[in-house]
């Protein structure tokens, strides 16, 4: 099972937005305390549109309740990583695989990050930008992830259209 962690998300839209994405893959949502904003925010909710109600999450009250309610492997992405994302093998579909966002502004604390050195990741980027918006970077990470797990049972093509949809037109 693939599953997001994020370290003290501050921004309720990025929060919204990933939580979007994590229904649109079927992937379960941790937030880690404090959060800089309530979960009622009209901010995720204007960004994660009605799917917000369909997001598998669970809040916890500091990153030590995760470690000890959450086994798997565990992937960090962070600035501060020296392998690209693309260096790591995802393909176990029956692995419990967690991959780690920090707040907007700080990132993941090294004292988080430093026992697990070997699992820290980047996304390759020029040196004009220090970091990607935390949403995307989530949207980028999982849609790795699931390509290496060939999509598993993600829908191929729109539902609620027929499949010779264009072709009608």
């Amino acid at each position: 099972m693939l599953n997001v962690v994020l370290f003290e998300p501050e921004i309720p839209g990025n929060t919204g937005n990933i939580m979007r994405t994590c229904v649109a893959t079927n992937t379960k949502l941790h937030l880690i305390k404090p959060l800089g904003f309530s979960l009622d925010d009209k901010y995720i909710k204007r960004s994660g549109v009605n799917y917000i109600e369909n997001c598998d999450y669970t809040v916890y009250e500091n990153i030590e309740e995760f470690f000890s309610k959450n086994k798997g492997t565990y992937y960090f992405l962070t600035r501060y990583g020296h392998k690209p994302h693309t260096s790591f093998d995802y393909s176990n579909k029956d692995e419990d695989i967690y991959f780690f966002f920090g707040k907007e502004s700080t990132g993941i604390p090294p004292k988080i990050l430093k026992p697990y050195i070997e699992h820290c990741m980047r996304i390759p980027m020029t040196d004009k930008v220090r970091a990607l918006n935390l949403s995307n970077t989530v949207a980028i990470m999982l849609y790795e992830a699931l390509r290496q797990q060939e999509y598993r049972d993600l829908l191929r093509e729109e539902p609620h259209k027929s499949k010779n949809f264009i072709e009608e037109s």
